[in-house]
């Protein structure tokens, strides 16, 4: 089994691409399920295959706690852990190939507690990457698509897991944006140029110092642009994943 962990800022589509993306594999015949580890979650446009709201309920946190709705999340992100042996036997008697990971759509509380990390090493799989959501909306600037690489390798930092990172959302932005931004994941000579044209001197300079920083750790951004709504990229995206879990080959149907 291969799992995929969903992380992306709020709004960033990981839900819907957790639907699109499960349908996309079942179209090619692959053996794919989803899980659900957003507590918090009051709608999903998929039915999940494994959904930690079945026993973790914020409204009774808040009520037996006396939470307001933040500190419920909190308390129900955390309590995400202590389900992982069920979470674990689901996903095992369904035996799936692969395993789509939805994950809170508060970004924090699933990368920045001590319970998301852990349940991304105690998961067991064949193999585990973490699929980074840079939303194009975002992204359509260079401070923010700077501010979204250092979310990213914060993200890298707390997993330590194969990172991928795609440019969601591409149906929204004019082509011509969504190449801008593309030449910025793979250029960053493009990128640095970008900030400083904004003619904001010291913004521009933070940035850059971050992305000169970024670059002497040798991390990569480079995007893979996806849309969840016309499953475009999904191939592209597909054929990495291969090359990450099976060094590019398919799994055998029996």
């Amino acid at each position: 089994m291969f799992a995929i962990f969903v992380v992306g800022t709020a709004g960033s589509g990981k839900s819907l691409f957790t639907g699109s993306f499960l349908e996309w594999l079942k179209a090619k015949d692959q053996n794919a399920i989803t899980v659900n580890l957003d507590p918090g979650a009051s709608y999903t446009p998929y039915n999940p295959d494994v959904d930690v709201r079945t026993n973790i309920d914020v409204l009774e946190i808040m009520n037996e706690y006396r939470l307001g709705p933040n500190g419920a999340l909190v308390m129900a992100a955390d309590q995400v852990a202590s389900e992982l042996d069920s979470i674990q036997e689901q996903i095992d008697e369904l035996n799936p190939d692969y395993t789509i990971i939805d994950t809170s759509g508060q970004m924090e509380l699933f990368a920045f507690r001590a319970s998301g990390p852990y349940i991304a090493k105690e998961i067991v799989a064949d193999n585990k990457i973490v699929l980074y959501m840079f939303d194009s909306i975002f992204s359509n600037n260079p401070f923010n698509y700077v501010s979204n690489m250092f979310l990213a390798a914060a993200v890298n930092n707390r997993f330590n897991l194969p990172q991928v990172h795609v440019l969601s959302k591409t149906d929204i932005l004019p082509p011509s944006k969504v190449k801008e931004i593309l030449d910025w994941s793979s250029r960053s000579g493009k990128l640095e140029m970008a900030l400083e044209s904004s003619g904001e001197a010291t913004r521009m300079l933070l940035n850059r110092d971050v992305l000169r920083a970024l670059g002497r750790l040798n991390l990569t951004f480079s995007l893979l642009p996806i849309s969840s709504t016309n499953n475009g990229g999904f191939t592209n995206l597909f054929a990495v994943l291969q090359r990450i879990f099976m060094g590019g080959e398919e799994i055998i149907k029996g």
